[in-house]
C-alpha cells in the first residue's frame, strides 16, 4: 500500500499529470462550445458526448490517484478548498444527463470549465486575491455609493426640466452616471446639459475624476496589495507543506530504523 501511495504522490507532482488535466477541460470547454451550434451538434454530436465521456474518466482517475496519495489521511484532501471544489463538480457530473435532472448535468458540465482555474496556479492566486479583495472593496463601493448619490441628487435638480430623458428621477440619473463613469458617449450628456448651463461641464468633469479615476485607481490599490499578500501566503503554505511532507518521511525512516534495530537486538541476544 506505501507503495502504491507514493507512486500516486509522485504522479500527483509531475507537469505531464496536470497537462493531462487541463487537456481533458479545454477539451470539454471546446465540446460546449461546439455544443451551441445545432450545425456542428447535428455533425459532431456523437464525438463532443464521447469526449465528455473521456474526460469523466480522466476526472475520475485522478480524484481516485489524489486520494490514495494521501490515504488513510483523506482530510488532507478536503481540507484544500480547491480540492473539495472540484470533487464537487466531479459528483455533480455523475448525475445522468436524462431525465428531470438534464439541465443540473448540462450545468456540470460547464463547471468542469472552472476547473481550469484549480489546475493553473496562477489563476488559482488571482481568485484569491479577488476574494481576499472584498472586504477592502466592500468599502470603496460604498464611498463610490455615495459618491453616485450626491451627484445624481444634485443632477436631477439641475438637469430635469432641460433634459428628462437622463435625468427625470434618481433611479434614470444613477443609470446616467454609471454611463458617464464607463466613458461611453458621456460627452453628449455633458452638452446637452451645457445648453442650459454653459457651466455644466464642471459637473461631469468633477465626477469623471472622481468616479473614473480616482476610485478605479483605489481599487486596483486594493487587488494590488492584496495580490502581494496572496503570493506571500501561498509561498508559506507551499512551505509548510513541504516541511510537513519531509517530517513525516523523517517519522517513517525512524521508525523503519528502530525496527532494523530492534530485529538486529533480537538477532544478537540468541544462543
Amino acid at each position: 500500500m506505501k507503495r502504491v501511495q507514493r507512486g500516486c504522490e509522485r504522479i500527483v507532482g509531475m507537469r505531464a499529470f496536470d497537462g493531462v488535466v487541463i487537456a481533458m477541460i479545454l477539451a470539454t470547454a471546446i465540446g460546449l462550445g461546439a455544443d451551441t451550434s445545432h450545425a456542428l451538434h447535428a455533425r459532431y454530436g456523437p464525438f463532443i458526448e464521447w469526449v465528455y465521456e473521456v474526460a469523466l474518466a480522466v476526472f475520475i482517475v485522478e480524484a481516485a490517484i489524489k486520494l490514495t496519495a494521501v490515504a488513510p489521511r483523506f482530510e488532507r484532501y478536503f481540507r484544500d478548498g480547491w480540492n473539495l471544489f472540484d470533487f464537487t463538480v466531479l459528483v455533480l457530473a455523475l448525475i445522468p444527463d436524462t431525465g428531470e435532472f438534464a439541465l443540473i448535468a448540462r450545468l456540470a458540465r460547464l463547471l468542469r470549465v472552472l476547473r481550469l482555474i484549480t489546475v493553473v496556479p496562477q489563476l488559482r492566486i488571482i481568485v484569491a486575491t479577488l476574494v481576499r479583495s472584498l472586504p477592502g472593496l466592500g468599502h470603496v463601493m460604498l464611498l463610490l455609493f455615495v459618491i453616485f448619490y450626491v451627484y445624481a441628487v444634485a443632477g436631477v435638480h439641475l438637469f430635469r426640466d432641460h433634459d428628462p430623458v437622463h435625468w427625470d428621477s434618481l433611479g434614470i440619473a444613477l443609470l446616467t452616471l454609471f454611463r458617464v463613469m464607463t466613458l461611453e458617449d458621456w460627452t453628449d450628456v455633458m452638452y446637452t446639459a451645457m445648453e442650459l448651463h454653459p457651466m455644466s461641464w464642471l459637473f461631469f468633469v468633477s465626477f469623471v475624476l472622481v468616479a473614473a479615476v480616482v476610485m478605479i485607481n483605489m481599487v486596483i490599490a486594493v487587488v494590488i496589495n492584496n495580490l502581494h499578500e496572496a503570493r506571500l501566503e501561498v509561498a508559506y503554505t507551499e512551505g509548510e507543506e513541504t516541511l510537513r511532507a519531509i517530517r513525516e518521511e523523517a517519522a517513517g525512516a525512524r521508525d523503519a530504523l528502530e525496527r532494523i534495530e530492534a530485529r538486529v537486538a533480537s538477532l544478537r541476544d540468541r544462543p
